[in-house]
C-alpha cells in the first residue's frame, strides 16, 4: 500500500507540473482562439533568461546572497517574458485577426523558431542549471499510518505547490478581478465584449503576459528538475494530451487533465510496465489523447464548438 501511494503523490506531483505547461495554451486558446504552439519554445527562452540572468546579476550588483540574485533574476525574466508577450501580440497576431485558424498556427510555428534562435543567439546554446533553492533529497511522509512512510521527493513536493498556488491565484484573477470577468467575457464572446467597451487588444496583451509569466515559472521549475536545454521546449509536447483531455477552454480541465494524465502514466509504468517490457511512462498520455480524440474531441471540460459551414 505505501508503494502503491508512492505512485501516486509521484503521478499527481508530476501532474501538477504538466498543467502548469498545459494552463499557458488553455490561457491563449480561451481568450483569443489561437492554439499557441509557441508555448514550449517560451517556457525554454523564459528558462534561459531566468539562469542567465542568475548568473549575470551577482556580477552586476556584487551580491554574494543567493536568495536575493535569484529573486532579482526572477524578475528580470519577468519583465523579459512581459517583452516578449507584448511584442507577439502587437506586431505578429493583433494583424492575423479573424484569420483562419491554420494561418495562426502556422504563425505561432514561426515564433517557435525564432524564439528558440534568439535564445540561443542572447543567452548561448550550453546547458544551464537553475537553483532557486529547493532541496532534492527525499523525505518520508504519512510514517504514522505507514511503517517506514511514504517515500516522496522533497523538490517534487515544493514543485507541485509552487504550481498549485499559481494556478489557485489565477483562478481568483479570473473570478474576482475586474479585469478577470473582462477575459472571460472575451472568452464567450468577442464581438458582444467589444459592443460593450472591452477593448479587445488590451485583453490580449494581457493575456500573452499572463502566459508569459506561467512560461516562465513552468521554466524555473523544469529548468530547475532537468537543466536548461534546447530540448527543454519540447515539455510542451508533454503537455499536448493534458489539454486534449481536459479541454482547450477549460482551466479546471488544464488542472484535472494533468493529474490524470500524471497518476495514469506513473501507474501503468510500474503496473503495466513489466507485461509490455516498460516505455509505457513515454506514450501513454498520447494513446489516452488519442481515444479522447475519437470519442470525445472536446475533451472533459471543453466546450463543443459547432460552426456554421
Amino acid at each position: 500500500m505505501a508503494f502503491f501511494l508512492e505512485t501516486l503523490l509521484g503521478g499527481l506531483m508530476a501532474g501538477m507540473l504538466y498543467s502548469l505547461v498545459a494552463l499557458g495554451f488553455v490561457l491563449i486558446f480561451k481568450a483569443s482562439g489561437v492554439f499557441n504552439f509557441a508555448q514550449g519554445a517560451m517556457v525554454l527562452f523564459a528558462a534561459l533568461a531566468m539562469a542567465r540572468f542568475a548568473e549575470w546579476v551577482p556580477k552586476w550588483t556584487g551580491t554574494s546572497n543567493t536568495m536575493v540574485a535569484t529573486a532579482l533574476a526572477f524578475l528580470m525574466a519577468g519583465a523579459v517574458m512581459f517583452l516578449v508577450a507584448w511584442l507577439i501580440e502587437r506586431l505578429v497576431l493583433r494583424h492575423l485577426v479573424n484569420q483562419e485558424g491554420t494561418t495562426l498556427l502556422m504563425a505561432t510555428l514561426g515564433i517557435t523558431y525564432l524564439l528558440e534562435g534568439l535564445g540561443q543567439t542572447i543567452f548561448g546554446s550550453d546547458i544551464y542549471k537553475i537553483d532557486i533553492g529547493m532541496p532534492k533529497e527525499p523525505i518520508f511522509m504519512l510514517e504514522g499510518m505507514f511503517p517506514g512512510g511514504v517515500l516522496v521527493n522533497k523538490e517534487d513536493v515544493i514543485a507541485a505547490a509552487i504550481a498549485a498556488t499559481l494556478v489557485a491565484a489565477l483562478s481568483v484573477f479570473f473570478q474576482k478581478t475586474s479585469t478577470g470577468r473582462a477575459l472571460r467575457a472575451v472568452a464567450d464572446d468577442h464581438q458582444a465584449a467589444q459592443s460593450i467597451g472591452i477593448p479587445l487588444n488590451r485583453i490580449w496583451v494581457i493575456v500573452w503576459c499572463v502566459a508569459g509569466i506561467v512560461a516562465l515559472v513552468a521554466g524555473m521549475i523544469w529548468g530547475s528538475k532537468l537543466g536548461v536545454q534546447f530540448s527543454l521546449a519540447t515539455v510542451a509536447l508533454r503537455a499536448l494530451p493534458v489539454v486534449i483531455l481536459g479541454g482547450l477552454t477549460s482551466v479546471p480541465g488544464a488542472i484535472i487533465g494533468g493529474l490524470i494524465i500524471g497518476v495514469g502514466e506513473k501507474l501503468s509504468e510500474v503496473y503495466l510496465g513489466p507485461f509490455v517490457g516498460g516505455g509505457i511512462e513515454i506514450w501513454f498520455a498520447y494513446v489516452l489523447a488519442l481515444v479522447f480524440l475519437l470519442f470525445r474531441p472536446q475533451g472533459l471540460f471543453g466546450e463543443k464548438i459547432i460552426d456554421r459551414v
